[in-house]
């Protein structure tokens, strides 16, 4: 690899790090690019030579955060002995002691999105999508082992993703230990509850 190209990827790494570690310290309001530079150790050029704005920069560490959550969740799924239930669990588990073992991006990931604007409440809504494609993978799973037969509609996955977001969320507010291992039996049982209430036939079609 070149070395300016090498170079301009660090700098690229440590700005999206330093807009994570700012955004939670301070805020997604409250940060600054002056901010993110400092912390980053780069010039306020090099910022823009690589970012439009704060917000292109902030949703550029998001995206970038989720992807490393989806790879660590898909990751646990593929690790996972067992069948669809096994691998469900594992990729809940995966998804809950992620962000409880990196606090700064959860807070961005799951708090300061909201104050981020239009686009990005389009880039969160995209993420509730990709987890709920997620949790359709474990409905085919289970429609292959004979559990479930008619499919959840996409909008009860979207639900699912965002109700296990806001809880999480309202954890991570409290003081002290949120306590996310704690959720995991409940996520379980309800994502089950989507996938599987589905499984037996409208009335209409007995």
């Amino acid at each position: 690899m070149p070395e300016a190209t090498a170079t301009t990827l660090d700098q690229r790494a440590r700005l999206l790090s330093a807009m994570t570690d700012v955004v939670a310290d301070k805020g997604f309001a409250g940060a600054t690019v002056a901010d993110v530079v400092g912390a980053a150790g780069v010039s306020r050029s090099t910022f823009y030579e690589q970012f439009a704005s704060k917000e292109d920069c902030f949703l550029e560490a998001y995206r970038h955060g989720v992807d490393v959550l989806l790879d660590t969740v898909r990751g646990a799924v593929a690790g996972a002995h067992g069948g669809w239930r096994a691998q469900l669990r594992a990729g809940i588990r995966a998804h809950l002691r992620t962000l409880a073992g990196e606090p700064r991006f959860a807070r961005t990931y799951l708090r300061e999105i909201h104050a981020a604007g239009p686009q990005a409440m389009q880039a969160r809504a995209d993420v509730l999508r990709r987890f709920a494609e997620r949790y359709h993978a474990a409905f085919e799973q289970a429609r292959a082992q004979g559990e479930a037969r008619r499919e959840p509609a996409p909008d009860a996955l979207f639900i699912l993703c965002a109700g296990t977001e806001q809880l999480i969320a309202e954890r991570l507010a409290r003081a002290g230990d949120p306590g996310l291992a704690e959720l995991e039996d409940v996520f379980c049982d309800c994502a089950e509850s989507v996938l599987l209430g589905a499984a037996n036939p409208d009335p209409e079609e007995a």
